[in-house]
């Protein structure tokens, strides 16, 4: 058995071996120790290996997925190896000493997971490709889940924000393309994802012949103008998912070809910044993605996370989802029955795909069946509203009455899965109870034959009980013996001796016998048990067929679904938030009027704390840079972030949170707000932040969006006011984009009268009675201070520390130099501002003599006071200090 173990696992040196040994899996050496420290089980001994103890840890198999899930989670890749004979068949095979045959029957990966256990409901799982011919690299992806496979050109400097868009489980990529630094340094954030292959499984002429094998046409071109990196590419990925799945390949979609600069560009630290889909904290709480979802379906879900890290560029199609969106808007009733009918819509996706790999099992059809019958009510629905104008709505909408046209007609195959699924169906096919009463009567004869058997069963063991007056004689069933008779050790003594029953094993509390009659019912049992579990398996197999031929046509349905729930859903929060259509143009337009933060919105509505504060921005040719100064607490990064995420909604084709939007596409979006530094590649704080901000020179065009937030904080003053107005200079005269950028560097505003486009606004405060209030309103202008301190003392800094800090910027805005600074620095300020606080009397005191309160406590005698002296006493001396 070990030398078996052994030679399957140098097959598949890079996995941890899932062994099949009866109800387990097994797991030796290395792989065992690894298992036991990642899923927390026993670490056992069996059997020894050159002399030494053999490691073993194992895990059920019932269980299996869910110790899976966690292993991939920390990721590792995982080979099932299955028993491809049970040990009887063995045993006729070979004789006793016969090894079960064993073959590993699938490689889990973290990028072909198509169990829903081991996948988020709610996001797809992209394996990725990268792969170069001829000097031009291309970039593939495909959700095993779901059948989706796109590629896209790409370039070295443009595969990180590719590969952020994408957020890949795993990344496929030729041991040669690594080794080149600047792929190597493009890719590094995604290491722990990287699978390297060989260069020979990115070989474009045969990745070609393996994308015409999988999708059965002559040539590639009928799908598009793919270049030979994306061949390559996507041809790598069919080739993976055969070879993890051992030959059985799942449906994919025809390759799809994203053109180059179809969306909007969104680098990885722009998306990490504005919190798109995963938040600074980790998880999804908290992002745009979490506040807008108001989807009822996986498939509805996976669609907007996909459309939000990928708002389009084609102005023509952002408008045609705008006026799915718009028509179910307008339409209350029509959008509410159909969000009602999409509730009760399975995953038909996944469910597709699992059945076509061969993993699917009854629910999965039922899925289909469910799926494909809503389906068509939702289609009855769509064609009442918008044809016959029941809704009140003019015309039907592009968006809708194509995604009604994909959702086809499937009555014949919905009807013959709802007559032969059972209604309450098991998880697996091979456990029974997949057929329905009525549906095949050849399995319902075996199935009679076997329930009646069981009753003779009953009725035997009464009989027993009559003819030897042993009530507490019973027949029961083991796995071992089969069915026997079990009485007592006492009452075996009872039992004739030449009656029918034949002694079979002996325990401590019980004898058990059989009887030639017990065991010719036992052979009847099993055999129309049997019969009928193989009838069953052949008619489950029918249906799977039956489903899977029609499976292009079924998952046409199923991305029409899920059209229809994001279409639905955009529309319910763009009623519910009283959000409005936005209107994308082709040139370089940004007016928004009365624009709102959608998830802080949705976090002051949540804790009631009053509204939020809605503001313009208008980044007009004349004003396309705004220069943004105010206080800290007082918005500026809000309002920074705002105008961003109304761009990303309005090109995914959502309504946004203003009162009007009038937006010129923009290409590439950046975001440099916060800090955060990066010490595993050795870069602190101020050195991320100039990477980021040289990313935005270097690449921002004239339809670029750019947010910059405090450019320069994180060295020198000096420095930082240096850099900051270089970057001003640079984004206003040559990269010519659409920006705002916040600062404290009052000084930067001076730019206004020399740069033609340079705007500048202030967040307003209004100061009442030594306290200052945030409005959180932007306004032309400049702001004249920062009001830091105010905020120090806000936070709750020591007063000491208030009172010198106050007495240290009155010297600096007076402008003295070098000899004041050293001044400052020599007095020891924090003992002298402490010494003010704890010893006011002896300050007071210089050059005045005793304050009365000093005389009056002179004359006093502390021993003669009595209680009431002493009271008496203290109101004294606090009339002294002028105390009321």
């Amino acid at each position: 058995m070990m030398a078996q173990y052994l030679a399957v696992k140098r097959q598949h040196p890079e996995c941890l071996l899932f062994y099949r040994m009866g109800d387990f899996y097994e797991l030796f050496f290395d792989d065992a120790r690894q298992a036991a420290e990642a899923l927390d089980i026993t670490l056992t001994r069996r059997g020894q290996h050159k002399g030494e103890e053999i490691p073993m840890a194992g895990v059920p198999v019932h269980a299996a997925e869910a110790y899976l899930s966690r292993l991939i989670r920390e990721g590792f890749k995982v080979a099932i190896c299955e028993q491809m004979e049970d040990p009887a068949s063995a045993k006729k095979r070979g004789g006793h000493k016969a090894l079960v045959k064993r073959e590993v029957v699938r490689l889990v990966t973290p990028g072909t997971l198509t169990e829903d256990e081991l996948l988020d409901a709610r996001r797809h799982n992209y394996l990725t490709a990268v792969a170069e011919v001829g000097g031009a690299l291309g970039l593939a992806w495909v959700d095993v889940s779901t059948g989706d496979l796109q590629a896209q050109p790409a370039a070295a400097e443009g595969l990180p924000a590719a590969l952020a868009r994408l957020n890949p489980g795993e990344l496929l990529v030729s041991e040669r393309l690594l080794a080149r630094p600047e792929i190597k340094q493009a890719l590094q954030p995604w290491q722990a994802l990287l699978t390297p292959l060989p260069g020979s499984r990115f070989d474009s002429q045969n990745a070609r012949k393996r994308l015409e094998d999988a999708f059965e046409v002559q040539a590639l071109e009928a799908f598009g103008a793919f270049t030979r990196g994306e061949t390559a590419a996507a041809g790598a990925l069919v080739d993976y998912v055969a070879l993890t799945q051992k030959g059985a390949l799942p449906y994919l979609r025809p390759p799809r070809r994203l053109a180059e600069g179809a969306v909007m560009e969104i680098d990885q630290a722009t998306r990490r910044n504005l919190e798109l889909t995963h938040a600074l904290s980790g998880g999804r709480q908290g992002t745009l993605l979490a506040t807008i979802d108001r989807t009822v379906t996986g498939p509805g879900a996976r669609l907007l996370s996909q459309r939000l890290s990928a708002p389009l560029t084609d102005t023509a199609e952002i408008a045609r989802r705008l006026d799915g969106v718009q028509a179910l808007a307008d339409a209350p009733a029509t959008r509410g029955e159909l969000r009602q009918r999409l509730k009760h819509t399975p995953d038909v996706e996944r469910a597709l795909s699992r059945l076509t790999v061969g993993r699917g099992g009854p629910r999965d059809l039922a899925a289909l069946r469910d799926g494909l019958t809503q389906a068509a009510g939702i289609r009855g629905v769509l064609s009442q509203a918008f044809e016959t104008g029941a809704s009140g709505v003019a015309g039907a909408p592009e968006l809708l009455t194509r995604a009604a046209g994909e959702l086809g007609d499937h009555a014949a195959l919905t009807d013959r899965l709802a007559q032969a699924l059972a209604p309450d169906l098991p998880t697996l096919a091979r456990d029974g109870g997949v057929i329905a009463q009525g549906f095949a009567p050849e399995l319902d004869e075996q199935r009679k034959l076997r329930d009646e058997s069981r009753r003779l069963i009953a009725n035997l063991q009464a009989t027993y009980q009559q003819q030897t007056g042993l009530s507490a004689l019973k027949i029961r069933h083991n796995q071992v013996l089969g069915y026997y008779v079990e009485v007592t050790p006492r009452q075996a003594e009872q039992l004739p001796a030449d009656g029918p029953f034949i002694h079979r094993q002996t325990l401590a509390n019980a004898v058990r016998y059989t009887t030639t009659e017990l065991a010719d019912l036992e052979q009847r049992i099993a055999q129309a048990g049997d019969r009928a579990l193989a009838i069953e398996q052949q008619l489950f197999q029918e249906l799977v067929a039956a489903a899977t031929a029609e499976a292009r046509e079924i998952d046409r349905a199923a991305r029409a679904l899920a059209e229809i729930d994001v279409a639905s859903a955009l529309a319910e929060l763009a009623d519910e938030q009283r959000w409005t259509r936005p209107k994308v143009t082709d040139d370089t337009r940004f007016a928004v009027d009365q624009g709102r933060h959608p998830v802080v919105e949705a976090a002051l509505r949540k804790q009631d704390e009053g509204p939020f504060v809605a503001n313009d921005c208008d980044l007009s040719d004349d004003s396309r840079l705004w220069l943004v100064t105010g206080p800290n607490m007082a918005g500026k990064s809000t309002f920074l972030r705002q105008n961003a995420l109304i761009a990303v909604l309005a090109q995914m084709g959502s309504f946004v949170p203003a009162d009007r939007a009038e937006l010129g596409v923009v290409d590439r979006l950046f975001s440099r707000v916060g800090a955060a530094d990066d010490l595993a590649r050795g870069r602190s704080t101020f050195m991320v932040e100039m990477v980021e901000a040289a990313a935005i020179l270097n690449q921002a065009g004239p339809r670029a969006l750019v947010i910059l937030d405090e450019i320069g904080r994180g060295t020198a003053t000096f420095d930082g006011l240096s850099l900051a107005w270089a970057c001003v200079e640079h984004l206003h005269d040559m990269n010519r984009c659409r920006g705002l950028f916040a600062t404290h560097y009052h000084e930067l505003t001076s730019l206004q009268g020399r740069l033609s486009a340079l705007a500048c606004h202030t967040m307003r405060v209004k100061e009442w009675q030594d306290e200052v209030v945030f409005l959180h309103e932007v306004a032309p202008g400049a702001a004249d201070r920062s009001y830091g301190i105010h905020v120090a003392r806000l936070a709750g800094m020591p007063d000491a520390a208030i009172r010198r800090a106050e007495e240290v910027l009155e010297t600096l805005e007076k402008g003295e130099q070098a000899g004041t600074l050293q001044r400052l620095a020599d007095d020891l300020p924090l003992f002298a501002a402490m010494a003010e606080k704890t010893q006011p009397a002896a300050k007071q005191a210089e050059g005045h003599g005793p304050s009365a309160v000093e005389q009056r406590l002179a004359e006093v005698n502390p021993d003669e006071l009595t209680p009431k002296q002493a009271l008496e006493l203290v109101y004294e001396l606090r009339g002294l200090a002028g105390g009321s």
